[in-house]
């Protein structure tokens, strides 16, 4: 099997075999929940007239070939394709009958302020997070959904844009990046954190470690992007 061939391969029949199937679908797009996580709300994006993935919670996305290299774990493209041919055998055309809903914006009518819900709030403090440190370091985040209006805490990246959570949900608000937080200019320590909420527990656990800096990944597959900023610590 070559690349081409690969490609000709739909992307639902592919996830299909794999026992993935959509939830909804809105416009073009069909939504799965994630093949990489347990998630409650369906944030995994194929776009079925381009035949491209994205996956919202990894910040990633691509063709077949990549979505291939994430399910095997490796980045040898001749053993992708042979993984691919080797599933190929077992593949079925699917029929997509999610339930159809009207196409919206990701994200509408978004509004930022100062954190302050006390809703929000109160579910840090069940978390054991400190909420004047969340104060210092995250939004409050107010939009329209699929129709529908939410609130939830906003932790900013270094792109402009933000990571989402709230008790019952959890996102990322376009582009997905990496966040940082200087405590100081000289500072010789960074200490890095895989989520915001991760950070927030530690900063809660350890009030009085060396300050230092903090690198918050908000994605494994944002570690790459780190390294840049790490080379001018001890």
């Amino acid at each position: 099997m070559n690349i081409q061939e690969a490609k000709n391969i739909r992307l639902v029949d592919f996830l299909a075999g794999f026992g993935h199937e959509p939830v909804i679908q809105r416009g073009n797009s069909v939504w799965y929940k994630s093949p990489f996580r347990t998630e409650k709300e369906a944030s995994f994006k194929v776009d079925l007239h381009k035949e491209l993935w994205y996956d919202f919670g990894l910040g990633k996305g691509g063709d077949i070939i990549t979505l291939a290299k994430e399910i095997y774990q490796t980045q040898d493209v001749s053993r992708v394709l042979r993984c691919i041919e080797d599933k190929r055998t077992v593949l079925k055309p699917v029929t997509v009958s999610c339930p159809f809903e009207k196409a919206y914006p990701a994200f509408q009518d978004l509004k930022i302020i100062p954190l302050a819900n006390r809703i929000l709030l109160a579910y840090l403090e069940e978390r054991c997070i400190d909420t004047e440190t969340a104060r210092k370091v995250c939004k409050e985040a107010h939009f329209n959904r699929n129709g529908k209006n939410y609130f939830a805490i906003a932790f900013p990246n270094i792109s402009g844009g933000y990571e989402i959570r709230n008790r019952y949900f959890k996102a990322c608000i376009a582009p997905k990046d990496i966040s940082r937080i200087i405590s100081s200019p000289e500072s010789g320590i960074c200490y890095i954190f895989e989520g915001f909420m991760d950070f927030l527990s530690f900063r809660r656990a350890f009030p009085s470690l060396e300050e230092g800096d903090y690198i918050v990944l908000n994605s494994v597959s944002n570690l790459q992007k780190a390294f840049s900023f790490l080379a001018r610590y001890e």
